[in-house]
């Protein structure tokens, strides 16, 4: 398997995993004294969303799959984790919270992906969404100081 396709899984299930998390933090909001951070959320949630469907996209370019479930112990590992426990009560800081530590997964997850040998197109991909990763990730995290 080529840099690109194992870069490219472990990104698609960063993303699948924001796309959700962002997506029950939306939800969790929804109908709370703070609307307008659902929306922000449920935005976020879309962005991942299109940035998987570019990736997978790309792989079968490529004719990979990159679509397919990454293994038991990258689940272990993932960001969003801790959402579970921040939806169980009704803080909206501890979701945002939660939010932050995804994107804080997310934007390593970039990191460690730019520092593989990959193809030029792909490096341009990643370069693009990280950068829009890391402006998400300081957006949430701009809400989260003005609560």
């Amino acid at each position: 398997m080529s840099d690109d396709a194992k870069v490219a899984k472990d990104i698609v299930e960063t993303l699948k995993d924001g796309e959700r998390g962002f997506t029950a933090a939306a939800e969790k909001l929804q109908d709370g004294d703070r609307p307008q951070w659902a929306t922000t959320l449920q935005r976020l949630a879309e962005q991942r969303a299109g940035f998987r469907r570019e990736i997978v996209a790309l792989g079968h370019e490529y004719g990979d799959d990159v679509d397919a479930s990454g293994s038991a112990a990258a689940a272990l590992h993932r960001g969003w984790i801790s959402l579970k426990d921040a939806l169980t009560g009704d803080d909206a800081g501890s979701v945002l919270g939660a939010a932050v530590t995804g994107e804080d997964h997310a934007v390593s997850e970039y990191e460690k992906g730019l520092e593989q040998d990959l193809s030029t197109g792909f490096r341009e991909v990643l370069v693009r969404q990280h950068a829009a990763v890391v402006a998400a990730r300081d957006e949430v995290k701009s809400l989260q100081i003005a609560d």
